[in-house]
């Protein structure tokens, strides 16, 4: 590959709290069949099939899309799209970013210009947890909400009405949530018969938090050996098993700290932290504050 192709990729890690989407364009297109030229983006493109068919050149692949599908396009990639199929291919397409870092005033501002990629205005992809990033396998086949979600976003954006920020902003991570979720699903598909006993490993540890759901006790409940368990887990959840237990049992301390009248200490222990102190710390990493504060603060809301 020529050094022309060379694809820039800026990568932040992020936890979800921290997601706060800007908008950039988004819009209906109908195009007959055409070829575009070689483009890089400053921002994050998504590009739905609505009718039609479409193709995209990107890290040395051609990518062919039909009805139904969508692709994930990153700041900083060569690619070149063609609509293949005619009469008319009908698309929709949102440019975005992730942390509402970019300044865009017009639709010039979101190509990269011939001269010279300037990287501080790439916008970040956010690595989460350890887990595949979205760019990792750019083709998806979205959800029906997730397609309906994209129609009201660019409704919204196209009307402008008071407000319609904050809307497109909410529709954006209502968007972004469900290709995550079909993201893991393909993971879990990928490795069927694995992945479907570690799905039903996790239904029993979010209804059972308080147990011993240590490395060693999920090795043996998949049978394997601790690394390879830790490995398969990480693959189809998107994290490793002990960031998946500590969240289950942090979800669940906040609940029983909000709807009951427990002591700190018989929180602790309902969700498999006998030691106050220890549950105390780990809390704290978590939420900021400690379990005391959330539930006067929890009292207070």
């Amino acid at each position: 590959m020529s050094e022309e192709y060379v694809s820039a990729v800026k990568t932040q890690h992020a936890p979800f709290a921290d997601w706060s989407p800007g908008i950039h364009y988004a819009q209906f297109q109908t195009l007959a069949p055409c070829h575009f030229p070689m483009r890089r983006l400053y921002d994050f493109e998504l590009l739905y099939v609505a009718q039609g068919e479409l193709a995209t050149a990107m890290h040395g692949q051609r990518y062919v899309l039909s009805a139904g599908q969508l692709i994930f396009l990153s700041p900083g990639v060569y690619h070149q799209n063609e609509i293949v199929a005619g009469p008319e291919t009908k698309l929709m397409g949102i440019h975005f970013d992730f942390f509402g870092e970019l300044m865009i005033r017009r639709e010039e501002d979101l190509v990269v210009g011939e001269d010279e990629l300037v990287w501080d205005k790439l916008a970040a992809e956010p690595i989460i947890g350890g887990g595949p990033a979205f760019s990792t396998d750019p083709l998806y086949t979205p959800s029906l909400e997730c397609v309906q979600f994209m129609e009201q976003l660019i409704h919204e954006f196209s009307r402008r009405d008071l407000g319609y920020e904050l809307v497109c902003k909410g529709l954006m991570l209502e968007i972004l949530a469900r290709l995550l979720r079909s993201q893991m699903t393909r993971r879990i598909a990928g490795i069927s018969e694995h992945g479907e006993r570690i799905e039903r490993l996790t239904e029993r540890i979010d209804a059972a938090p308080a147990e011993d759901w240590s490395n060693r006790r999920i090795a043996a409940e998949l049978q394997m050996s601790i690394d390879h368990a830790a490995k398969l887990f990480r693959q189809v959840v998107g994290i490793p098993p002990g960031e998946f237990v500590r969240g289950i049992r942090h979800r669940e301390a906040c609940k029983l700290l909000r709807d009951t009248e427990w002591t700190i200490e018989e929180v602790g222990a309902r969700v498999g932290y006998p030691d106050i102190h220890h549950f105390s710390r780990l809390f704290r990493i978590n939420e900021g504050i400690s379990p005391r504060a959330y539930r006067k603060l929890a009292s207070i809301l």
